[in-house]
């Protein structure tokens, strides 16, 4: 498979959309059906316009995506249908080049995510606790 990176298009937002709700559904499973609604909500209202980083196929059609914000990888979900091909290991490596010192934040109960984190070189430096509408979130 042939991945390139580039930068989200306008006109894509809705697919983009599709690929958090197929990540999260496969990744998520400690989430409550109404804090998904409610994340998806939220997602719905800011992923269009977000300045994101897409990775995508030799069709150019997405496949995962990253919004960096400095220093800070605040999110990357990769389709899952395509995981374990290198596309995150892509987006991470495309953030690196941008922000050397890369930081981001991992829900412990992702451990898929935590797993890869590792695995492409991220260190745990510290952990928080959150409650958010009413769960509890330890990164």
């Amino acid at each position: 498979m042939v991945i390139s990176i580039r930068r989200s298009r306008h006109e894509e937002g809705e697919e983009l959309v599709a690929i958090w709700c197929r990540s999260v559904d496969a990744t998520h499973d400690f989430l409550s059906a109404e804090y998904r609604a409610e994340l998806e909500e939220l997602v719905h209202s800011f992923l269009p316009e977000a300045p994101l980083w897409v990775a995508v196929n030799e069709r150019e059609q997405p496949i995962g995506f990253m919004l960096l914000s400095g220093q800070h990888m605040d999110v990357l979900f990769i389709d899952p249908d395509v995981r374990g091909c290198g596309v995150g290991r892509m987006l991470v490596k495309h953030a690196l080049s941008m922000a050397p010192e890369l930081t981001t934040n991992v829900n412990e109960q992702n451990e898929q995510a935590v797993g890869f984190y590792k695995k492409v070189g991220f260190k745990v430096t510290d952990a928080l606790r959150w409650t958010i509408w009413g769960n509890r979130i330890r990164c």
